[in-house]
């Protein structure tokens, strides 16, 4: 891996060419579009300092390559840290899952290759019907238990 950052790509904005790469970068700019315009994105925060960042990201740029159907991001969070402190991140790596703009799973540690397939999988299996439903659920039960305590 590089310790360096990787040139920056917009999804709506890269070539063909650059759409065939494992990875794209997220930036600020880019990152709200990416996950709006996209069915599934993951997304990875790192930095080329941790060690452990350095270990996951074989496995993440093999996953990428194996799944080109969905998009997999990493986001600098020593270049990105207005985007890494928007998401409260403390511990990297870090791995963020989108599934139609739901944020699905949002955990930090690096996932062993079994691991990252079954979330995948997990993913791609998801009724987002019934997801944006228990949430409207949960959104409404939150609002009653503040109406009541009002």
């Amino acid at each position: 891996m590089m310790c360096r950052p990787h040139a920056l790509y917009t999804v709506e904005k890269a070539t063909e060419q650059e759409l065939n790469m494992p990875t794209v970068d997220l930036t600020l700019d880019t990152f709200e579009d990416t996950v709006k315009d996209n069915d599934t994105v993951l997304v990875d925060f790192w930095a080329a300092w941790c060690g452990p960042c350095r270990s996951f990201a074989p496995t993440y740029a093999a996953a990428s390559e194996e799944n080109p159907d969905i998009i997999f991001a990493k986001v600098d969070t020593e270049e990105q840290q207005q985007l890494a402190e928007a998401f409260g991140i403390r511990s990297i790596p870090t791995l963020m899952v989108f599934r139609d703009e739901v944020l699905l799973y949002s955990q930090p540690g690096a996932l062993p290759r079994p691991a990252l397939d079954d979330l995948i999988s997990q993913v791609r299996d998801l009724d987002m019907d019934d997801v944006r439903r228990q949430i409207a659920e949960h959104e409404n039960e939150h609002e009653g238990e503040q109406a009541a305590e009002a």
